[in-house]
């Protein structure tokens, strides 16, 4: 509960951020847009190659890793992009400035080589742990675990390196594991989850959404499939709030850490309580 109640405490302060630039939104719209088509494209390459077929007579090649190394590539530069846009508006607000859409994405293609390199590295950890998990048996799913939470936690603070500090994927990923050892120790776990309290919104506005659609079909078909619209409009938008929040925070988290002022919207004694010691 005590997490819950601090991550509850970490939307607030983000949610305050977000209302006085509401055009960071459109930065989660645009990443789920062009992630979707970019997954498509892909996936319809895999399609052509005969993948399925492989599927099916599970003889997986090395076609198959080089498609899904590109899958994982392709999806991490997107979704790194983007943020790191939201990241860079983001911080110009905690500046105290007036962020425009274009200054966002401005920054971030001033970064596309770190980006992509990035991505590069993100994609194939992404890969080798999911292949830990996959065929590794319970010791491999064990390892492959330990690996995302350690993998996580140490390169937390990478993308706003890259953008507010210009440099490399090799060095933000040292400089976001020293900034979070010496701002909060050794061996540290997240003391918030703002992804599970995203979650519990989420499935409260599914059921009572659900329940909702359900009494509208008993009265009308056509009320059920407005009422169906309505929610599923309403699960992409709480989602887009969700990715959102997440780059905020993270963008303010990075601040606190290298003793940059972001108290007008994040009270301090709630960042410096973001981690805690095993």
């Amino acid at each position: 509960m005590e997490r819950i109640r601090r991550s509850w405490d970490l939307i607030k302060s983000s949610w305050s951020v977000l209302r006085a630039d509401k055009e960071l939104l459109l930065y989660p719209v645009a990443s789920g847009l062009v992630t979707f088509v970019a997954v498509a494209l892909v996936g319809l390459v895999w399609l052509g190659s005969g993948g399925l077929d492989r599927w099916n007579d599970e003889s997986f090649g090395v076609l198959d890793l080089v498609l899904a190394f590109i899958f994982y590539f392709v999806v991490s530069t997107v979704v790194i992009f983007f943020n790191s846009a939201l990241i860079a508006a983001a911080n110009i607000r905690l500046e105290g400035g007036d962020p425009t859409l274009s200054d966002g994405f401005r920054i971030a293609f001033s970064h596309i080589g770190a980006i992509l390199g990035w991505a590069a590295i993100a994609a194939t950890v992404g890969l080798v742990l999911q292949a830990l998990r996959e065929r590794g048996g319970v010791a491999g799913a064990v390892v492959s675990l330990i690996g995302n939470m350690a993998w996580s936690v140490i390169t937390f603070l990478v993308v706003p390196v890259l953008v507010v500090e210009g440099v490399g994927p090799i060095e933000a990923i040292k400089r976001s594991a020293s900034l979070l050892r010496t701002t909060w120790g050794e061996q540290i776990i997240g003391n918030f989850s703002i992804g599970l309290v995203m979650v519990l919104a989420f499935l409260a506005a599914l059921v009572t959404g659900g329940l909702i659609v359900a009494v509208l079909f008993s009265l009308a078909v056509v009320l059920g499939v407005l009422g169906l619209a309505f929610l599923v409009a309403g699960l992409i938008v709480l989602g887009l709030v969700g990715s959102a929040l997440s780059g905020i925070f993270n963008v303010a988290l990075y601040r606190y850490a290298v003793g940059k002022d972001s108290s007008r919207f994040f009270p301090q004694e709630t960042l410096s309580g973001a981690f805690r010691q095993r």
